[in-house]
């Protein structure tokens, strides 16, 4: 697998992103806390690598980043409203929301349980 580092933040840039994305390959990302290290979600063979890349244990959910709300709708069954007043004051920023998953997400991203954990980052990228 090839490296690109990007320096800088262009439309030229998140293209280049989203196409290794699209090819099931892993991108390094920022957060308000760490860097990341993504794939798309609901590609069971790119979350492999993600578990691969950093010896991970299978077993050991990852956390599924969206960059706007509306994406939740195919990831979990349903929001809870209690869910929906803590994404109300706390998202985006550094709050990571657990949801029953729905069927679309793959059983390798949640370590083989039936919820998924959901973040969306306080980030431009």
């Amino acid at each position: 697998m090839e490296t690109i580092i990007i320096n800088g933040i262009n439309d030229e840039h998140f293209s280049l992103a989203a196409k290794a994305l699209r090819e099931g390959n892993l991108v390094a990302f920022p957060t308000e806390t760490v860097y990341g290290l993504g794939a798309n979600a609901l590609d069971p063979r790119a979350v492999r690598r993600i578990y691969e890349a950093k010896g991970r244990p299978s077993d050991n959910p990852l956390i599924v980043h969206i960059a706007n709300v509306s994406q939740l709708d195919t990831l979990v069954k349903e929001i809870p409203p209690v869910a929906e007043a803590l994404i109300e004051a706390f998202w985006p920023g550094p709050l990571t929301l657990v949801f029953r998953k729905s069927e679309l997400v793959p059983y390798v991203i949640t370590g083989g349980l039936d919820t998924v954990a959901v973040r969306m980052p306080d980030n431009d990228v």
